[in-house]
């Protein structure tokens, strides 16, 4: 009687509401976290890609006008988003008042762009360490509601046979599992993105400089 109710959904049917309601948190949790970890996959590894193809046609031509053309063709990479915001203020302020006053307010505006590059790039991410860090515990407290059935199973019941006991544990093994589940695609996700970020705010660092110069080693 008992092994013909072995099967996984016979073991959700069977779930109290509490462990249901812990479950379906948890699987909402999972399906947020995987889209982010799609959206931004792909997002973060464009932006890697066109920011270094731009760089290395930036260094290639050594000529801040073709290099902003050329830009138009990166829209997805965080470097020729940053470049087209120096160049065109640039444009806006060359030949009106001192070069020391110009090149300030290009580094603003470059500045500016960098940060909201960060932003963008950064978005949505911390989610992921919700996740990591909220799952486990969520499904933790699953866990002890199962217990609890089971230990109050065995007071109504003054029997501490298999069958009486299976489905709290079952429960409460079913919400340790979900936890786990979420939690851990969730932390990788949020470790690989957190470097691949660092390394793309870090080429914004340095190469950020390099702009600036170009701008005004040309006039």
């Amino acid at each position: 009687m008992f092994d013909s109710k072995l099967g996984i959904v016979a073991l959700f049917s069977d779930a109290g509401a509490v462990v249901l309601f812990v479950l379906a948190t948890l699987l909402l949790f999972s399906i947020v976290s995987w889209a982010i970890i799609a959206f931004k996959f792909g997002y973060v590894r464009k932006s890697l890609k066109e920011s270094k193809a731009f760089l290395d046609y930036f260094f290639e031509v050594c000529s801040v006008d073709k290099a902003f053309t050329k830009s138009e063709e990166f829209r997805n990479g965080s470097l020729p988003r940053v470049f087209r915001s120096g160049y065109i203020q640039f444009q806006a302020v060359s030949g009106k008042g001192d070069s020391r006053h110009s090149r300030t307010r290009v580094a603003l505006a470059i500045k500016r762009e960098a940060n909201a590059e960060n932003k963008r790039l950064a978005s949505l991410v911390p989610f992921l360490a919700t996740v990591g860090n909220t799952a486990p515990f969520i499904g933790l407290f699953g866990t002890v509601w199962g217990i609890m059935t089971s230990f109050h199973s065995i007071g109504l019941t003054q029997s501490a046979s298999l069958a009486i006991v299976a489905p709290g544990i079952s429960e409460a093994l079913i919400a340790t599992a979900a936890g786990l589940a979420a939690a851990i695609p969730a932390v990788m996700g949020y470790n690989y993105f957190t470097q691949k970020i660092s390394i793309i705010e870090r080429d914004i660092e340095e190469f950020s400089p390099d702009f600036i110069d170009s701008f005004f080693n040309e006039l």
